[in-house]
């Protein structure tokens, strides 16, 4: 589901004064330890349309520390003869633990500003994050929450898989109905490959450790 712009949200609301103290983020109904999500990833190039089906469960999750982790699970790959599941880790920008500049991962400013933008929340945000790289933002309660999500490694097939997983993901959620929407990021991939998520109530979406032992 596409992310829905915020009308009503000005800039000033989400700008801390010189002597405010920065929130954590409040607890989301739909950001939790065990939550599945299902959705799409296109992952098209110049040659061909292709999109993956795609499930995604949440195995952890510390909004204090701006951290969460779970499992993501690629259905219809060509190259696979099952599907391919990988463990993923999260960075929640917070400003007090992470900024919306990446500083690693072979992406420059300039490239997060370039994927931030594709996301229409970040819109209200954007001058202020150009400004001052958004240190000052307060977005505790803002209704949407910006990550980064990176693969950590194959949880059921090797590295001679022929998928990489060098790049990460963008990733913009939806407070309200916990959809996500998210860009990968990888210089050696083709650019902005789109993630689509939905929240779902179903327990069999998203890949489950009982099945597997971790690495």
């Amino acid at each position: 589901m596409p992310v829905r712009v915020l009308e009503n949200v000005a800039v000033s609301q989400t700008v801390l004064g010189p002597n405010a103290r920065r929130g954590s983020f409040q607890s989301c109904s739909l950001l939790r330890v065990g939550q599945a999500f299902s959705g799409t990833q296109n992952v098209s190039s110049l040659q061909k349309d292709e999109a993956w089906r795609v499930n995604v469960r949440i195995q952890g999750c510390d909004l204090e520390h701006g951290y969460l982790c779970g499992t993501m699970e690629a259905l219809n790959v060509p190259m696979a003869d099952t599907p391919v599941v990988t463990f993923w880790e999260g960075e929640i920008v917070d400003i007090k633990n992470y900024t919306f500049f990446t500083g690693k991962w072979e992406a420059a400013p300039e490239d997060d500003i370039r994927h931030w933008t594709k996301f229409p929340s970040f819109s209200p945000i954007l001058g202020q994050v150009e400004l001052d790289g958004g240190k000052n933002l307060d977005l505790s309660n803002y209704p949407y929450i910006f990550m980064r999500w990176k693969e950590q490694y194959f949880v059921n097939v090797g590295t001679d898989c022929g998928l990489t997983i060098a790049g990460f993901y963008y990733v913009c959620f939806s407070c309200s109905d916990g959809s996500i929407s998210g860009f990968y990021y990888d210089p050696n991939s083709s650019p902005f490959q789109k993630l689509e998520l939905k929240s779902t109530n179903d327990g069999r979406s998203g890949f489950s450790f009982s099945s597997y032992e971790l690495q």
